[in-house]
């Protein structure tokens, strides 16, 4: 599997990722709430370790430098 999340993209996960826990935890909101942003953090944090996207998958797309064709689109 190529990765197709780039350095940047994965700066920019990280920090959001951060943020969705740090929501989770001291967010006064209810119990179903703080599950969904665990959850949403804890994917975005696989993605960064990853470097992999579904839905960039999915989408065909990619932020990775590497092996990507023009218009941001991975080569078939």
């Amino acid at each position: 599997m190529k990765p197709n999340v780039g350095r940047l993209d994965r700066l920019a996960r990280a920090a959001a990722a951060l943020a969705f826990l740090v929501c989770a935890v001291a967010a006064p909101v209810p119990l179903a709430v703080r599950g969904a942003l665990a959850a949403a953090g804890v994917y975005v944090v696989i993605t960064v370790l990853a470097g992999r996207c579904v839905g960039y998958s999915l989408l065909g797309l990619s932020t990775c430098p590497l092996d990507r064709a023009p218009g941001g689109r991975l080569p078939r």
